[in-house]
C-alpha cells in the first residue's frame, strides 16, 4: 500500500484514499468517519474543529499551516494534521457582542416555534405592546404566536385581550437565538 506522493506519482500505483486510511465506509462506500482537527486563529485562539479532509483542503488552498501533526503519518505531501493555524486573522467580535440582534427567526427559535398563548405550533411573531401603540421590535416585546392567537389578540395587549402568556419573553443568548437545535 502506498500513500499519494505528489513528487513522484504513477497513476498505476496502488494509492489508498484518505477514507481507507482513517475511517470506516458505509454500505455505499461513499462516506467515511474522520477525526477532528482543531483550527486556531492567528492569535492562537481556538475557532472550531474540522474533518481531516477539510483540513487537507485548507492546506492545499494555503489558508492554514500545521501547528501539530500525528507523528510518522502523512497524507500525500502533508503531515497528518491535529491542529491547524490560519494564515490570516478571522475577526470574531460578532460572537461576543452583548446580545444578538432582534429578528423574527430569532424569536421563533428562542420560543421553540411554540405559540406563547396556546402552546401550539407558531408561525408568526406577536408584539405584546402593538407597534401601532409604540411597541418596538425587541426581544422583550415579542413572542412567537400562531396565526389564530395573533388575530384573536389583534391590536391589544394580552391583558386587554384576556390572554395569558405561557412564559415571559427574555433576551436570548447567541446560541438560543441563532444555532440550530437537533
Amino acid at each position: 500500500m502506498q500513500v499519494l506522493d505528489r513528487t513522484r506519482h504513477n497513476p498505476n500505483d496502488g494509492v489508498i484514499s484518505l477514507c481507507a486510511l482513517v475511517g470506516t465506509t458505509y454500505a455505499g462506500g461513499r462516506r467515511c468517519e474522520m477525526s477532528a482537527v482543531i483550527v486556531l486563529n492567528t492569535d492562537n485562539t481556538a475557532l472550531h474543529t474540522v474533518s481531516v479532509q477539510h483540513a487537507i483542503r485548507m492546506l492545499v488552498r494555503e489558508v492554514a499551516i500545521v501547528e501539530e501533526a500525528r507523528d510518522g503519518h502523512r497524507i500525500g505531501p502533508y503531515p497528518w494534521p491535529l491542529v491547524l493555524r490560519l494564515i490570516r486573522y478571522v475577526k470574531t467580535t460578532f460572537l461576543y457582542a452583548r446580545t444578538p440582534a432582534w429578528s423574527k427567526r430569532g424569536v421563533l427559535r428562542r420560543d421553540h416555534h411554540r405559540c406563547a398563548y396556546c402552546q401550539g405550533p407558531a408561525d408568526t411573531v406577536d408584539h405584546l405592546l402593538p407597534q401601532s401603540r409604540g411597541g418596538t421590535n425587541s426581544w422583550k416585546n415579542t413572542v412567537a404566536a400562531c396565526t389564530r392567537c395573533n388575530n384573536r389578540k389583534a391590536n391589544r395587549t394580552p391583558t386587554e385581550a384576556g390572554m395569558s402568556l405561557a412564559w415571559k419573553p427574555s433576551v436570548p443568548s447567541w446560541r438560543e437565538a441563532y444555532h440550530r437545535r437537533n
